[in-house]
């Protein structure tokens, strides 16, 4: 899946990127065995909370599991992916990390969305054009099931943000909505969108279930090394790319790169 030079201009410019069909049917099938089988095993938490930021949501789900690749061999090896590595380095540099993954299932009916916000609120990169999100839609992603909204050239200032009381961790802000954007994709489709790029998702109304996989990668020079050592158990930030990238060796202690093909079908298999 080769980036374009135009498409590089649009992520640098409007802060996102779109790329339908970045996954094949074969990886997507992969990908929806794999998080039903997290959530069938009960890996997945509701974040959804009664309006006090603390108590469980009776009504309302909001499934995560952060970070995923502790849980599954196949989510660990997409970050490793050639075709991965080749969109990410184009977009945003040459020697880049893997920062965190999570999943986010939003159940039909009873699912809600996540509140608009940006990335490098929690971050604080020094560049938000030095990180990207890779959010994969798992499952069709529709205006009815609560697809990501994004509002675009609005990356170079942190917006003011507040907790949000309807998640038992999330914060929140307040962009401009009425110059969002919503982005609907189908199942394998991807969404590019840098660090400081404001994003939301909305509830689903539907009567299925929609699902979303998010990467965050970020460039080595917007870290430190005690990006890499403090805090890391369960959690390893693996170098994908420079001098230093072991393909996995280092942080997993077994290499991770090029399993990507054969996971995909041992997921595809085990389903």
């Amino acid at each position: 899946m080769k980036i374009t030079p135009d498409q590089i201009k649009v992520f640098r410019s409007r802060g996102y990127l779109a790329v339908p069909g970045f996954f094949d049917a074969k990886e997507t099938a992969a990908l929806q065995a794999d998080i039903e089988r997290l959530k069938r095993n009960s890996f997945l938490r509701n974040v959804a909370t009664e309006g006090d930021g603390k108590t469980t949501s009776g009504t309302k789900q909001n499934l995560q599991l952060c970070p995923a690749n502790f849980y599954s061999t196949l989510i660990r090896a997409l970050p490793f992916a050639p075709k991965v590595i080749e969109a990410v380095t184009n977009l945003i540099g040459e020697e880049v990390t893997l920062h965190l993954d999570q999943i986010f299932l939003k159940p039909g009916k009873t699912g809600m969305g996540t509140a608009w916000h940006q990335d490098n609120a929690y971050f604080k990169v020094p560049q938000p054009l030095r990180g990207t999100a890779m959010w994969i839609a798992i499952h069709d992603a529709t205006v009815a099931n609560g697809t990501m909204r994004v509002v675009p050239h609005a990356y170079g200032t942190i917006l003011p943000h507040e907790r949000d009381g309807n998640s038992d961790h999330h914060i929140r802000c307040f962009p401009d909505e009425a110059k969002a954007e919503t982005v609907e994709l189908k199942a394998g489709g991807v969404l590019f969108f840098c660090y400081g790029t404001p994003h939301c998702t909305g509830d689903n109304t539907t009567d299925t279930e929609r699902a979303g996989l998010a990467y965050h990668f970020l460039c080595h020079d917007q870290t430190s090394e005690e990006f890499y050592t403090t805090g890391r158990i369960g959690n390893p930030r693996p170098r994908l790319t420079g001098p230093k990238a072991t393909g996995g060796f280092e942080e997993y202690g077994t290499t991770i790169a090029g399993t990507w093909g054969d996971e995909v079908s041992k997921a595809i298999k085990v389903h």
